[in-house]
C-alpha cells in the first residue's frame, strides 16, 4: 500500500500513532510528520478539539462526524452549543511542499500554541498540543491510566 507503517481497521480506516515534537515557525506553520501526512491526504480538517488542543481529521473520518453531529437534534441547546463551536472553529487545510501545515491564528489562539508543539497520533485523529500544556495533562492523566484501563476493561 505505500504507507510506511500504516496500520488499517477494518472497513479502510486509517490509525494514527506516536507522538512527535516540532517547534511552530513565525509565521504559524507546523511540520507535520511523515506518517501522519500520508494518512490525512492532501486536504484535512482542524478544528478546536477538547481539553484545549487541536483536533486533526481526515476528509473521510470529517465527513463522518459531520454526519453525525448535523444528526443531532437542533432543539437540543446542548447540540447546538457543540456544533457551534466544532464548526466554527474548524478550517479545511493542507500541507505545503515542506511538510508544514498552516494552522490558522484562531486556533493556536484556542490552543494556546506559542513555539513548542507535541503532536499525537490518537487513533482516527491527529493532535496538536502546546509542549507545556501536554506535558502537564499527561502527568496527570498517567496517575488515573491504570485505575482507567480497569474500568474500561472490556477494551482489553
Amino acid at each position: 500500500m505505500g504507507n510506511c507503517g500504516a496500520k488499517w481497521w477494518k472497513g479502510g480506516r486509517k490509525v494514527f500513532l506516536g507522538q512527535y515534537e516540532h517547534a511552530l515557525d513565525d509565521k504559524g506553520r507546523l511540520f507535520m510528520p511523515a506518517k501522519f501526512r500520508d494518512k490525512l491526504g492532501a486536504n484535512f480538517v482542524v478544528t478546536k478539539g477538547l481539553d484545549r488542543c487541536l483536533f486533526i481529521y481526515p476528509m473521510s473520518e470529517w465527513e463522518s462526524i459531520e454526519g453525525k453531529l448535523q444528526s443531532l437534534p437542533f432543539t437540543k441547546s446542548d447540540a447546538r452549543s457543540f456544533s457551534r463551536m466544532f464548526f466554527s472553529g474548524a478550517a479545511e487545510c493542507e500541507c505545503d511542499k515542506q511538510g508544514r501545515v498552516n494552522l490558522p491564528g484562531s486556533l493556536r489562539e484556542y490552543a494556546q500554541l506559542e513555539k513548542e508543539t507535541v503532536i499525537l497520533g490518537v487513533a482516527s485523529r491527529v493532535e496538536i498540543w502546546g509542549k507545556e500544556r501536554w506535558m502537564s495533562y499527561s502527568e496527570g492523566a498517567l496517575d488515573d491510566y491504570e485505575r482507567i484501563a480497569e474500568e474500561l476493561e472490556d477494551v482489553f
